[in-house]
């Protein structure tokens, strides 16, 4: 059952005419009682938006799409898709980008939900105290979170990321090469780690020791990618071949590699998790993992409108198999 503004009133010890004022803004309160208002807002999870209250009970014919990053072009690909979808299933849809922000998620979130959409798709950034996730869990709205698959009482939508990383190694090791070096995204996705297992897997299966200075994260983004390669580059006895775990941090190596007046693949081999429109225009042209976001956006989609209708049914986690694209940029070891 959907908390009431009495309950609001009785957690923050005050009438509900006070909390009437401090949620529509009929009259200045007090910064210290409005402050608790907003708190036992939370804490009870009450909707301020009269027509969410009708969550249950009704269909707006609209999903949220709340997404870590929206300047990854992974990530507006993805929503690309998920849109298609929707069109398909005559769904409206509302995007917001959270920004990796997990106080911009939460209000994100909570907008969704209090704008009366039927469930959420969600890309989630990281935190430690897990409010959305816990938000969601308490107001039980319908919910598939993509890509980061970071709790199975949600139905997720993925990709296959150690399986794909562990093909990327192997491909270079029957090039030839043994001194592998790794960009690995942020230490907080669940995407990063899985995506250095496979590495330490290819690796393991060749015989080939690891090295911890071999893996330097590059945050998932360009700049700090950049320099990730450069620490890789300037060891004593640097990589023959790189690997990249997403496409902004393969842009960073990119640069970082030209910037030491090496070339691909004639001086070092660069392989990358994710393809991208002007992947295949690179010189040369890069071998990547494409992960398969039509039909990642199609799934995600289909399990909401699934939760939708039943919304205690079993959970699913749905991997899906990225392909090896097989370009120019690898380059059998002279």
């Amino acid at each position: 059952m959907n908390a009431k503004m009495s309950d609001v009133a009785q957690a923050a010890n005050v009438s509900m005419s006070t909390v009437s004022h401090v949620l529509n803004g009929t009259r200045k309160v007090d910064p210290d009682t409005a402050a608790k208002v907003n708190q036992a807002v939370e804490a009870v999870g009450y909707i301020r938006n009269t027509l969410a209250r009708s969550l249950a009970r009704s269909s707006s014919g609209t999903i949220g799409v709340a997404i870590a990053t929206l300047s990854n072009h992974y990530f507006s690909e993805t929503v690309r898709a998920i849109e298609t979808a929707c069109t398909r299933s005559g769904l409206m849809m509302i995007l917001i980008d959270t920004k990796e922000d997990p106080e911009q998620e939460l209000k994100a979130v909570r907008a969704l939900h209090e704008r009366r959409v039927d469930g959420i798709i969600l890309a989630s950034a990281y935190d430690p105290e897990n409010r959305v996730l816990n938000y969601l869990t308490a107001n039980k709205v319908p919910t598939v979170l993509v890509d980061r698959l970071v709790s199975t009482a949600f139905d997720q939508v993925g990709v296959e990321n150690k399986n794909s990383s562990q093909k990327l190694i192997s491909h270079l090791i029957k090039l030839g090469h043994r001194r592998i070096g790794m960009v690995s995204g942020r230490l907080t996705q669940s995407t990063s780690h899985e995506r250095i297992d496979g590495y330490r897997a290819a690796l393991a299966d060749a015989g080939v020791p690891y090295e911890d200075q071999l893996v330097c994260c590059g945050e998932s983004t360009i700049q700090p990618a950049m320099e990730a390669t450069r620490r890789l580059l300037s060891l004593e006895n640097p990589p023959t071949a790189i690997m990249t775990a997403n496409n902004l941090m393969t842009i960073g190596a990119m640069q970082a590699i030209r910037e030491a007046g090496l070339e691909v693949p004639k001086d070092i081999a660069l392989v990358g998790f994710d393809d991208f429109d002007w992947a295949d225009a690179f010189s040369p042209r890069l071998t990547v993992v494409a992960q398969p976001l039509e039909e990642l956006g199609a799934q995600a989609v289909k399990l909401l409108l699934k939760r939708i209708k039943l919304p205690d049914g079993r959970r699913q986690t749905i991997r899906l198999e990225p392909s090896f694209v097989q370009r120019d940029s690898c380059g059998a070891l002279k």
